[in-house]
């Protein structure tokens, strides 16, 4: 399944998701990789399988980029649920416990921290992650990232959110 199959799946209440969908991959404010990586990491971090496919077959990335772009998923599906919770908790002492999980992709993702940190930042935004989203913002303003540049990537998780939860509606009420 490609992205133009998954827009046509669209149902016509959804007529604004699937034009936005054309023009996140069209965007050109992202670098390629990037893009597709946002894309990518959203898919994953949701899961539904008829949008995952689409983007799978629409990302145009090297096996190192969509590994990491897959890791990041992962990691935040970890992270976002530990340090939301941590947010959420009204007792401060297990912010000051260490946190004991492993997470050595995010010093060596294989790809520019940036990508990864766009691509971390889409997932935190997936699983609203308020800390984590800060944390990658953050490091992307360290690394001198536009915020026209952040967000694009956010602007992709929204869409790619709302795609998958229209295809798995249709799908169960079918």
């Amino acid at each position: 399944m490609s992205l133009d199959s998954l827009r046509d799946q669209l149902p016509a209440y959804a007529k604004d998701l699937a034009s936005n969908l054309s023009s996140l991959a069209a965007e050109t404010v992202l670098n390629d990789q990037q893009k597709w990586g946002c894309f990518l990491a959203a898919a994953y971090a949701i899961g539904q399988p008829d949008t995952l496919k689409a983007i799978e077959a629409s990302a145009d990335l090297s096996d190192d980029a969509r590994t990491a772009a897959k890791s990041a998923a992962a990691i935040m599906g970890m992270n976002n649920i530990y340090y939301r919770a941590l947010h959420l908790l009204k007792n401060p002492e297990y912010a000051t416990l260490p946190t004991r999980l492993r997470m050595n992709v995010i010093a060596n993702p294989g790809v520019p921290k940036v990508d990864f940190e766009l691509w971390s930042l889409v997932v935190s935004a997936v699983n609203g992650c308020g800390m984590c989203l800060d944390a990658h913002e953050e490091v992307l303003k360290k690394h001198a990232v536009p915020a026209i540049n952040i967000q694009a990537a956010l602007r992709i998780a929204a869409v790619v959110n709302a795609v998958s939860r229209v295809m798995a509606a249709e799908k169960a009420a079918a």
